[in-house]
């Protein structure tokens, strides 16, 4: 059984209480949009990170953080990029290559909407943990936690970070 920690869209900016509530987990995945190397660092530092760049991030992100990754978690393939869509509306680049993996759970960003839908065209499990980050139209800050034993993805849990416009300063 792995427990995971998935965020994405943190646009340069890392809640605290990331550190807090995926001190359980055993892998961090983020889906794109990280933002800085300073919190691509501080993820890798904390724990095993899987992380795939997003249409925002750098060249010193993107040397680090490819596009897609694809890996089996498990007994579940992942899918993870950023730009994908959802069920009946994916970006066509997302789409072709989920026909092609076949993954039990597809992961993406970008759009900043925390959505969680079982697609039974590809028979898939898609999961955006919405947005992270301080930057965007988003209004709550979410992420999401999960496990995955054998082939079950269970125990999924929205976490609420707070709202976008109302974060605490730490510096």
């Amino acid at each position: 059984m792995r427990k995971i920690g998935l965020l994405s869209d943190t646009h340069g900016y890392l809640d605290p209480k990331v550190f807090e509530y995926f001190g359980s987990c055993d892998e961090v995945w983020h889906a794109g949009d990280i933002g800085s190397g300073e919190v691509s660092q501080q993820l890798r530092g904390f724990k095993n990170l899987r992380a795939v760049s997003g249409n925002i991030d750098g060249q010193d992100i993107r040397s680090i953080h490819p596009i897609d990754q694809v890996f089996l978690c498990e007994d579940v393939k992942v899918f993870i990029t950023h730009i994908g869509g959802y069920p009946g509306n994916y970006f066509p680049e997302a789409r072709k290559k989920i026909a092609e993996y076949k993954p039990g759970l597809f992961i993406c960003g970008h759009s900043h909407i925390l959505k969680i839908i079982r697609d039974s065209t590809y028979n898939l499990l898609h999961i955006n943990p919405g947005a992270a980050g301080k930057s965007g139209f988003h209004k709550m800050r979410t992420m999401v936690r999960f496990e995955i034993d054998g082939k079950r993805i269970e125990n999924m849990e929205v976490i609420e970070l707070g709202l976008r416009g109302a974060i605490e300063s730490t510096e």
